[in-house]
């Protein structure tokens, strides 16, 4: 489903079909806007007009019984390569991932690289996210991007380019995603989350900010009622620590990990949303509580502080934004 940030599938659209497709292309903009799911359609329909462009109709859209789209589903194109990060532990691929995308996944290109590509003219190497690149690896990736090898496009994922190196920034065209339109992420999250209510459509939508990929990793924790508890302590407080007691036992618990993690990640955003209505005495106030949420959330999971006294400790901060 392709929703929002239109101007840059344009501009990549047109790079397309001018036949001068530049070698690098730097998808960048905010975590879960769609950029890596965009970049894998774009590879796909890249080698698709390469090879087979005679079964491609408009638009990015290649046919499911395409070789192209064979291919790519069962892992086993020639000439399409991603880098993520990997698994820690590869009997267990849907648990912890490593912290980095190594030097020695970027290595395994090398070969490729020595010879043209297999099927059409074209290969693309996929990097999602380039920021998850140690650094040695992203300095053996800068070597490729300066001297392209035939027919390789690179697409790169990118959550936050102001820390990539320079110099492969440079070798990249940049195509900037921002944040979706509310319409589009609620519409991403009914397709994807056809049971929920509208309740909790509409709390998903404000912890998303704009982005369907975040607001989907609060999917199934019941962040309405989590939200509903936030608005009551930001609206009348908590001025005989009622609330604050009850969270901190309801999150405290070790069966409560994944809703206590939301808790940590959604008040200071809900603080910042708050503050952007308020004016004077009470801005200043929500200001100092936002820093001191976001110190608290961060210390939180770092020093794995006891979880019961950190919703505590959170909680006062949001009543904070009451002003009694």
């Amino acid at each position: 489903m392709l929703l929002g940030n239109q101007p840059a599938r344009d501009a990549l659209a047109a790079a397309m079909a001018s036949g001068a497709l530049h070698h690098a292309w730097l998808f960048a903009g905010p975590e879960g806007v769609g950029k890596g799911s965009f970049a894998r359609i774009a590879a796909a329909r890249m080698l698709a007009e390469a090879l087979e462009p005679q079964k491609l109709h408009c638009g990015w859209d290649v046919p499911e019984n395409s070789q192209t789209a064979h291919l790519i589903a069962s892992g086993a194109h020639p000439d399409f390569r991603i880098l993520a990060r990997l698994p820690k532990d590869p009997e267990k691929p849907d648990e912890a991932l490593a912290r980095s995308i190594t030097i020695a996944q970027v290595r395994t290109l090398q070969p490729l690289f020595a010879t043209k590509p297999a099927l059409s003219p074209r290969r693309v190497i996929l990097i999602d996210a380039i920021d998850d690149l140690e650094r040695g690896g992203a300095n053996a990736l800068l070597k490729n991007l300066e001297e392209p090898p035939q027919g390789t496009i690179f697409l790169l994922v990118s959550h936050a380019p102001g820390r990539l190196l320079p110099t492969i920034r440079s070798r990249c065209r940049l195509l900037r995603f921002e944040a979706l339109e509310e319409g589009d992420v609620a519409q991403i999250l009914r397709a994807k989350l056809p049971d929920a209510s509208p309740d909790e459509i509409d709390a998903l939508i404000r912890a998303g900010e704009g982005s369907p990929g975040r607001a989907l990793g609060f999917a199934g924790l019941d962040l309405a009622a989590l939200e509903a508890e936030m608005e009551k302590l930001a609206t009348v407080g908590d001025p005989s620590n009622a609330v604050r007691a009850r969270l901190a036992k309801l999150l405290g618990r070790k069966a409560a990990q994944p809703r206590y993690e939301a808790f940590l990640d959604r008040a200071p955003s809900f603080i910042a949303q708050r503050a952007k209505v308020l004016a004077g005495q009470r801005l200043r106030i929500a200001l100092d509580a936002h820093g001191a949420a976001r110190d608290l959330a961060g210390a939180a999971r770092g020093l794995s502080l006891d979880a019961g006294a950190t919703v505590f400790e959170m909680s006062g901060l949001l009543a904070r934004l009451s002003g009694r």
